[in-house]
């Protein structure tokens, strides 16, 4: 039976260091997306994505505007079955300093990736000038980052 999937991302920008991405090694493809996850059962969309920036990048974070929700049929990358349904915020925290990132997208140990079926990511700040909708793995994050330079970006 199909079901929804409602997905949580945030949108975090530091003035300096550029756009937080996550670096993803997901069943033996390389993804870069924006920060976020799946929505537990019982949780809203705002503290959904708390929890997943406390989990990724261990911070908590000030979810501020709703930026933009799917608004198109996406089937998930991952199951063929599931239509995904991403939300997107504006968010920012007090201190980005302290997220732990990697300067290389995919900067993985061979062990990391060496099981096609496992899991490996680390967060890095993709420079301003270089945030564009193909730097983004996934169809939704495309969507909302040509949303975000069309108008942030000018």
């Amino acid at each position: 039976m199909p079901l929804f999937n409602v997905r949580v991302y945030g949108i975090l920008i530091d003035p300096e260091k550029g756009l937080l991405v996550s670096d993803e090694f997901i069943r033996g493809n390389y993804i870069t997306k924006l920060p976020g996850g799946g929505l537990e059962i019982g949780e809203g969309t705002r503290d959904g994505l708390a929890r997943e920036f406390m989990e990724e990048a261990g911070i908590e974070v000030h979810v501020g505007d709703h930026f933009y929700t799917t608004d198109f049929f996406q089937i998930s990358a991952f199951n063929n079955k599931d239509q995904i349904i991403s939300i997107y915020y504006l968010v920012d925290t007090v201190d980005s300093s302290v997220i732990q990132t990697k300067e290389k997208a995919f900067d993985f140990l061979p062990e990391q990736v060496a099981d096609k079926n496992g899991i490996a990511e680390h967060l890095r700040w993709m420079p301003l000038n270089e945030i564009s909708e193909d730097a983004m793995t996934l169809p939704i994050d495309k969507v909302a980052i040509k949303m975000w330079l069309e108008k942030f970006a000018k």
